[in-house]
């Protein structure tokens, strides 16, 4: 299952995903304690502070962490993902 995370609100994200037509559920975190938690809150001092970093989480069926990715290159990014994805099911 994939999921997407922001700091938005669930009507700015219906609104974002409607109009990118984005396939996946997005979750709205709007107090930022997800955010908090997984360590994606930038401090108010950090350039565009009002956003998450971009982090991806590869978490197994189980509940286990197997991969924490600093998305650099949106391009590169999934595939990156998908290999490791691979990889741990042995497909």
């Amino acid at each position: 299952m994939i999921v997407g995370a922001s700091f938005d609100t669930p009507k700015e994200n219906k609104a974002f995903a409607e109009a990118e037509g984005f396939p996946f559920k997005l979750l709205a975190d709007a107090d930022r304690s997800v955010g908090r938690s997984y360590d994606v809150e930038r401090g108010p001092d950090e350039q565009f502070g009002d956003f998450p970093r971009r982090r991806t989480f590869l978490i197994d069926p189980q509940g286990v962490l197997r991969g924490i990715y600093d998305v650099t290159d949106v391009g590169t990014h999934p595939q990156q993902v998908l290999d490791d994805l691979r990889e741990l099911t042995g497909c």
